[in-house]
């Protein structure tokens, strides 16, 4: 069997600790790996006067699948644009996929098993901004297409079908946004006729908010566009245990990158504090996309057993660092 190429991303802050964390992990795997790694981020920035250089977008596209970690994204310089969301649209990661599920812990809510499915290319976040009136207006463009809504609708029905989620959840606001939200919710239900099998509903964003908190069990796959999808996914993170243990996957037609959902926490780098047990779930999502299912399920059942153990650091209320909390993890591994 052939090596699988992966491309590290480790990024700012906590991101190098954690990439190093979840990498050790992989390789105690029965599986080859061949491993690269670029640049990207505010340190990548400060080095070469570009957040995101053409030479780690080529390393990305070169990879079978790349594990990124985080950046720090300062809203206070000219001309920074944020490196991840350029990232995911120059290599049309379209499809943001959060899943959320309840954990063996008192900070979890039980009975939860739901995956945001998120558009990942445009609504508010194509960059396209202007101010006006002296600098007392601030304008942002909202962009929604038919064959962005239609493919990430596609991704959210197979992915309920893959993962036998119990129905699809239409998220939108389309009762104000009428032209932008209203597109994308005309699209949507129009694919969810194709999907006979799979019980649709559809729910406006501030509703889905309060859903989340009153009754999550009841959601299966939530798909939604951008910014909807940003804000609910870390919302529903928080009923399961919080960033720690958000993982997510960027996906495209070409390539995927994995990264957990927590910032770069400048603060706690290079302390050994950061909790790596989402950058280690992304590595399972990572061998789904790569056809090593059963490993993967390894991964998160060695997850489940040290979070049982309390095998974990300190903001799940265990006494460990990043590193032996990775250790935890490989230990696991070993004894199944």
């Amino acid at each position: 069997m052939s090596a699988y190429r992966i491309c590290l991303l480790p990024g700012d802050g906590i991101g190098p600790e954690v990439v190093s964390a979840a990498r050790r992990v992989l390789e105690s795997l029965p599986l080859e790996f061949e491993w690269s790694e670029a640049g990207i981020g505010l340190a990548e920035w400060q080095l070469s006067g570009n957040p995101l250089p053409d030479e780690t977008l080529q390393a990305i596209k070169s990879a079978d699948a790349t594990l990124f970690g985080s950046v720090t994204t300062p809203p206070d310089i000219a001309n920074y644009r944020s490196p991840v969301l350029r990232m995911r649209q120059e290599l049309d990661l379209y499809a943001n996929l959060r899943p959320c599920r309840s954990i063996p812990h008192a900070i979890s809510r039980p009975g939860i098993n739901l995956l945001v499915v998120r558009e990942n290319t445009e609504d508010l976040y194509i960059g396209r901004e202007r101010i006006e009136d002296n600098g007392d207006t601030a304008i942002g463009e909202m962009q929604i297409t038919r064959s962005a809504s239609t493919r990430i609708a596609h991704a959210a029905f197979e992915q309920a079908r893959l993962r036998g989620l119990k129905k699809v959840t239409i998220v939108h606001k389309a009762n104000v946004l009428r032209q932008t939200s209203g597109l994308f919710r005309r699209v949507t239900l129009e694919v969810a006729q194709q999907y006979p099998d799979i019980p649709v509903e559809e729910m406006l964003v501030d509703t889905c908010a309060m859903e989340l908190i009153r009754a999550p069990e009841q959601f299966g796959v939530i798909v939604t566009t951008n910014l909807f999808g940003d804000i609910l996914s870390d919302e529903a993170s928080m009923l399961v245990g919080g960033l720690g243990l958000a993982c997510s996957g960027n996906i495209g037609a070409e390539t995927a990158v994995f990264e957990p959902v927590h910032g770069s926490a400048p603060k706690m780098a290079d302390l050994d504090q950061a909790n790596p047990l989402a950058t280690i779930l992304s590595t399972a999502m990572l061998l789904d996309y790569l056809g090593e299912g059963g490993q993967a399920r390894r991964i998160e059942a060695a997850v489940r057993t040290a979070i049982e153990q309390n095998l974990v650091t300190a903001d799940l209320g265990g006494t460990l660092g990043t590193q032996a909390a990775a250790d935890a993890i490989i230990n696991l591994l070993g004894e199944n």
